[in-house]
């Protein structure tokens, strides 16, 4: 029933409108009641009027019309008003000695008795609430100012929002500091020291890990040079295999630091499947690809990516399956909107799930291989399944 109301300012806005709500017919009650005790009160003193009338009359002969005017009541002398009204009355009252009605907005009695016949109009009405409005109209207005005060206190509120939604994007560069005394304010406050810490953490790391690759890159740059004295070419080109391996793992670990990181600017285009998958094999740097991997293209499509990441997301899916099947080949399948990846194998003994983290255990391996791929494919808004079927391995990027 309150599903609609599951946010704060939801709530509040629901408060505040049922109570102006209820203040609005308390308002209206009181107007009804006063007007209701009024009429009370009118007949009443009418009933008087007309007693007091009577007897006046049957004592003097004449109609004291000095004390009618007293009491705001005035006698109808105009002959073609009296038929008006008479007129107008008679199909409702006709025969009745004493009636009380209205004509033209205007409260008119009506006296037929053997003695006389009079026409009275009562020209009292209920005295203008003015109290009352004045008492109801600042009660409102404490409300609104209430309600725009509680609103306004909630604003922090939805500053922090926004920028924790910033943050989480990957935009470090945030400052949440606030000089407000109470709860949101220290909430806001402890968040800012969080972030900063976090900013510090990363930027500990990302230096760590630049250093790291840097250093590694000057041996393998000596190594490269070095290997490039040697008379015996199949050696030289085995060696150079190898340092531009290594130089490609350093630059992979690059990229996925700045992916992890949240630090990396996709350049999406359309390509062919196919064409991405062929990119993966040459980044393997295997001899002879088509002895580990077999590609069937039943249906080729089109999808959005970009060109490095997609083919580092297949290179690592190729790469552990090669490694980890039976055969040491993989069967790549591409059709209508998926790439699948079929190795003989044993089944995988934990759930998916379980190695998209990183430096999960594993054989032979850091457990790195998955968490990368998921990492690609979230930013692409893209997927990936896991099933087991006639002894295979089947890996698919939806």
């Amino acid at each position: 029933m309150f599903k609609g109301f599951s946010s704060l300012r939801s709530k509040i806005n629901l408060v505040f409108s049922i109570t102006l709500l209820l203040l609005a017919v308390l308002f209206i009650s009181s107007i009804k009641y006063d007007h209701m005790k009024f009429e009370e009160h009118n007949e009443a003193h009418e009933r008087l009027i007309t007693h007091y009338i009577y007897n006046y009359y049957m004592l003097h002969g004449t109609i004291d019309e000095a004390y009618l005017e007293s009491q705001n009541m005035f006698l109808v002398k105009d002959k073609a008003k009296i038929v008006q009204i008479e007129h107008a009355l008679k199909p409702h009252n006709k025969d009745k000695r004493y009636v009380v009605d209205t004509f033209k907005l205007q409260r008119i009695i009506l006296i037929n008795n053997d003695r006389f016949k009079l026409i009275l109009e009562n020209k009292n009405k209920p005295k203008y609430p003015l109290k009352r409005i004045i008492v109801f109209s600042l009660v409102f207005m404490l409300i609104i100012m209430l309600y725009l005060w509680v609103v306004r206190s909630l604003r922090p509120i939805s500053e922090l929002k926004n920028k924790i939604k910033t943050f989480s994007q990957g935009n470090l560069d945030i400052q949440c500091a606030s000089d407000r005394d109470d709860e949101i304010g220290e909430v806001a406050n402890e968040f800012d020291h969080a972030v900063n810490m976090i900013r510090e953490l990363i930027q500990a790391r990302q230096l760590f890990l630049r250093a790291i690759m840097h250093e590694l890159k000057t041996p393998i740059a000596k190594g490269r040079l070095v290997s490039e004295m040697l008379s015996d070419e199949k050696n030289k080109k085995r060696l150079h295999s190898i340092f531009e391996r290594l130089n490609l793992l350093i630059d992979e670990f690059a990229k996925i630091e700045k992916i992890t990181s949240k630090n990396f600017e996709l350049h999406l285009k359309s390509y062919k499947a196919s064409d991405l998958v062929e990119g993966s094999i040459d980044l393997l740097m295997v001899e002879d690809p088509a002895r580990y991997i077999t590609i069937d293209i039943q249906k080729d499509y089109m999808l959005q990516a970009d060109f490095e990441l997609m083919t580092l997301v297949i290179k690592n899916l190729l790469d552990n399956a090669i490694k980890y099947s039976s055969d040491k080949h993989v069967n790549v399948r591409i059709e209508n909107d998926h790439i699948a990846f079929l190795n003989k194998g044993e089944m995988l003994n934990q759930p998916l799930e379980h190695y998209y983290e990183p430096f999960h255990t594993s054989k032979n391996s850091l457990g790195l291989g998955i968490y990368i791929v998921k990492s690609i494919l979230d930013i692409h808004h893209m997927t990936l399944a896991y099933s087991y079927e006639e002894g295979n391995n089947i890996f698919t990027v939806k």
